[in-house]
This record gives structure tokens, C-alpha cells and sequence, in this order.
């Protein structure tokens, strides 16, 4: 038979992994970053940042290339910034998109790096933004005939 002791340190350590497991898979599922990281910030101000979240993912051609680092209001407009990759160029003539996944799916940022102009120092403002598309809005419009 174990004893007492042995058998209480054994479990202490089963459950020690299974917390660390936890924190692991947290981390990891959450995306959450416990360093710095090799990320860049860009900024760009949006009319309107309806749905779009912190967090929220930054694509290029459908490819995850940074996130969302904060949302805030800056005068009349939402200042979102961005945390992008080391490594991925992205030019002056950028245009930064609010796009949804699917009908009512969440909210994140499209970019179209742009090649035309010269690349964006750290910290960069991208100049061309698009809002997204406000579907209740458009939905109103449409029941109540306002369609254009």
C-alpha cells in the first residue's frame, strides 16, 4: 500500500501538469502573446469600426498576418492599430478594410499591402481605409424602402 504521503505528492503533481496543460492551451487558443513578439505597429482611422473587436485578426490574401492591438477614439474617428508580423512590407498605398466572415460572422481587417509606394516605417499610418458595411443598416434601409 502507498502511503499517505506519496500518494498526496503524486496527486499535487498530476495536478500541477493538468494547470500548466490549461495555461498552455489558453494561450494558445486565445492567440495571446506572453512576449513582445516580432510584431510592428500601424495605425488607421475608420469612420466607423462597428463589430471589429481587439483581437480581431489582420489578413492579407486570406493569410493571418498580425492583429488587432487596440481600438480608440481619436476626434471624430476610431483609431484602430494594428500589430503586423516582422517580415511583412506593407507600402503607402495600402487600403485597410473592415471585412465580415459569412452573413453575420465576426469582424476583422482585410489589408491590401499596395507596392506602389514606399513601405510603411513602424508606427506608419495607412491612409486608405474602407468601413465595413453596417448590415442592420442596410437591412433597415431595405423594410422600410429606403433602398437606393
Amino acid at each position: 500500500m502507498i502511503e499517505r504521503g506519496k500518494l498526496e505528492f503524486v496527486v499535487g503533481i498530476f495536478v500541477l501538469v493538468g494547470i500548466l496543460c490549461l495555461g498552455y492551451l489558453a494561450i494558445k487558443l486565445g492567440k495571446l502573446e506572453l512576449v513582445g513578439g516580432d510584431y510592428y505597429e500601424l495605425t488607421a482611422d475608420f469612420s466607423s469600426s462597428s463589430g471589429l473587436k481587439k483581437g480581431a485578426s489582420v489578413e492579407i490574401a486570406g493569410v493571418e498576418v498580425g492583429r488587432v492591438k487596440s481600438i480608440v477614439l481619436k476626434e471624430d474617428q476610431a483609431q484602430v492599430v494594428l500589430a503586423i508580423e516582422d517580415g511583412i512590407t506593407v507600402y503607402t498605398d495600402a487600403i485597410a478594410s473592415i471585412k465580415t466572415r459569412g452573413i453575420i460572422g465576426e469582424k476583422f481587417m482585410g489589408l491590401s499591402p499596395g507596392g506602389a509606394g514606399e513601405p510603411l516605417a513602424r508606427g506608419g499610418m495607412i491612409m486608405d481605409t474602407e468601413s465595413g458595411i453596417d448590415l442592420e443598416q442596410v437591412i433597415s434601409q431595405f423594410i422600410h424602402g429606403n433602398v437606393e
